[in-house]
């Protein structure tokens, strides 16, 4: 269960740690806490399932990159394990996962997000993916961004609802 020092950490992180060369503390003196309390119960929250992830959420155009597509992959459902940790560890593709078919419609089943400053280089990157891929790759398509969307967490401006959710995420 969380106490009242966890819920105030939920709080003041869940918009984005502050951008400073040290965010733990801006955020320990913020709640009269040091950088190593919050360090801590932030572990802590994430080892309990509290916290799924801490991570970066780029801004890929501010940084240039305007060029973003979404590739789907119809791959062996067998292999998607396997192959999904080869194409997330490219160091252009932000994200990888596995999802459901949905036949006849959609035959795709692993997905990964790809960044590049011109269409030429996520060409380039589609074709990197799809060697990876070689024969168990039985078909693709990309779905080329075409507007921003603010990609944020869960967000609660009550308690109540706070523990509430983190309850159920734990569960």
């Amino acid at each position: 269960m969380l106490d009242s020092t966890d819920r105030k950490i939920i709080q003041a992180t869940q918009a984005g740690l502050p951008l400073t060369p040290e965010p733990y503390q801006a955020i320990a003196e913020q709640l009269g806490l040091t950088a190593g309390d919050i360090m801590k119960r932030l572990l802590a929250m994430q080892d309990k399932g509290i916290i799924r992830r801490i991570g970066v959420v780029p801004n890929h155009y501010k940084l240039g990159y305007r060029f973003n597509g979404m590739t789907v992959w119809d791959i062996p459902d067998e292999a998607t394990d396997e192959l999904g940790q080869k194409v997330g560890q490219l160091d252009f593709v932000s994200h990888c996962y596995h999802r459901p078919r949905h036949l006849p419609e959609w035959p795709y089943n692993l997905f990964a997000m790809v960044h590049a400053k011109n269409r030429e280089d996520v060409d380039n990157q589609i074709r990197q993916i799809a060697e990876l891929l070689g024969g168990f790759n039985h078909g693709c398509d990309v779905l080329y961004s075409t507007r921003i969307l603010k990609k944020t967490g869960f967000r609660s401006s009550e308690k109540s609802a706070c523990d509430q959710s983190v309850i159920d995420q734990a569960t």
